[in-house]
């Protein structure tokens, strides 16, 4: 029986950390506790250590491609994991999802065409088409009942009327923590089919549903679909290899693999990190029993964040999360506007939360919280809550 120790505290500090270690440079007090980036205060799991330790008393570093071991692992992971199976000859791979994305909206769009996003969402999707000249549009997911869900008719209607031709859809969603059902993503891909409109699918959260939840890979409702989806997923958040730069891209359709696999190349980007390599593979091969007892401890988090706020912050709703190991919390029933909340949030409980702001106009009076972290560092961040707006 494994036992892994998600309790430990592992001191981040002074190790170029961008959680802990850049406050200062970033315009926050020294001493602020982070929950904001999403990465984990979690050791990756042993077989990824081991393997980079074997590498690095090697002592040579130089460039490096995978093997088939490698594909391998991806399959039997994508296959076991999500019933899915896009193959090896679908492979692209980049330093990073946010990578990934830039390049999808250069390769398959032109300067000043209309790229869609859903939001509130993971505000990197923004720059990444305005950074390159494309024209943001963006759809509001609907709110109803304590939960979110897209706005078909509303999607339709910007697609419509913006000659959208590029959608970047955010599965599982962050921040609102959503799994799409399955019926509502064969609802998203009959729009666009029927529009023409090319979808990229950032799935790097799909290891992260909660029971009771099911993770779609987008391309994998149909050869149609399919062959009209571009998919980034990534180990970095699955295993906590962000610093390792490794993304995985599938993109089944031939040509439009090429084409995106040139504007890589355009980028000067051509062998992948070999210690990302070496981590991807080991997780995917080995990571399984790591990730469940991680899926565990995070669901006894959740718990706790639960039970916490019912009784000490009642005023502030957890929008029941469905996946990933970031809570959206509202904060609107406190009265705060926006800038005065996060202000109290940061100079008064001395924490580092991401301002829902920042994930589009309906984010406002919202706040991110990542509880991928031991307990007592959860509840140390809770307690500070609690002691400002409680």
């Amino acid at each position: 029986m494994h036992h892994f120790d998600f309790d430990e505290i592992i001191d981040r500090r002074h190790t170029n950390s961008l959680k802990y270690d850049f406050a200062a440079e970033r315009g926050y007090p020294e001493d602020v506790l982070p929950f904001w980036v999403a990465d984990m205060d979690f050791r990756a799991p042993q077989a990824v250590r081991e393997a980079i330790r074997q590498r690095a008393e090697h002592g040579i570093f130089g460039y490096s491609s995978p093997k088939e071991e490698y594909y391998a692992a991806l399959e039997k992971w994508f296959d076991t994991r999500h019933g899915w199976r896009p193959g090896k000859d679908a492979l692209v791979i980049t330093p990073g999802v946010v990578f990934a994305l830039s390049t999808a909206v250069r390769t398959f769009t032109q300067a000043g065409d209309a790229v869609l996003v859903t939001e509130p969402v993971y505000y990197p999707f923004f720059s990444t088409i305005e950074g390159n000249g494309r024209r943001l549009v963006t759809s509001s997911l609907l709110f109803e009942d304590g939960a979110y869900r897209m706005d078909f008719a509303d999607m339709e209607k910007k697609i419509t009327e913006n000659k959208v031709r590029l959608l970047l859809l955010c599965s599982p969603h962050n921040p609102v923590g959503r799994v799409w059902r399955r019926e509502e993503l064969e609802r998203l891909a009959s729009i666009c089919l029927a529009h023409d409109v090319l979808v990229v699918a950032d799935e790097i959260h799909a290891d992260f549903v909660r029971p009771g939840n099911k993770h779609t890979p987008f391309a994998s409702l149909s050869p149609e679909v399919a062959a009209r989806t571009i998919t980034c997923t990534a180990p970095s958040k699955t295993f906590n290899l962000a610093g390792l730069q490794l993304s995985n891209i599938f993109i089944t359709e031939k040509s439009l693999r090429q084409r995106f696999q040139k504007e890589v190349y355009s980028t000067g980007y051509g062998e992948p990190n070999l210690f990302g390599l070496l981590a991807a593979q080991a997780a995917y091969s080995e990571g399984g029993p790591w990730l469940d007892s991680l899926l565990a401890y995070l669901e006894e988090n959740i718990a706790h964040t639960k039970r916490f706020l019912a009784e000490h912050l009642p005023q502030v709703q957890l929008i029941e999360p469905e996946g990933t190991y970031l809570l959206w919390l509202d904060f609107r029933a406190c009265g705060l506007e926006v800038k005065a909340l996060d202000r109290k949030i940061i100079e008064e409980a001395r924490l580092w939360l991401d301002d829902g702001a920042i994930f589009g106009k309906s984010g406002a009076g919202f706040q991110r919280l990542n509880i991928a972290c031991p307990r007592a560092t959860l509840e140390k961040g809770l307690e500070a809550l609690a002691r400002v707006f409680g």
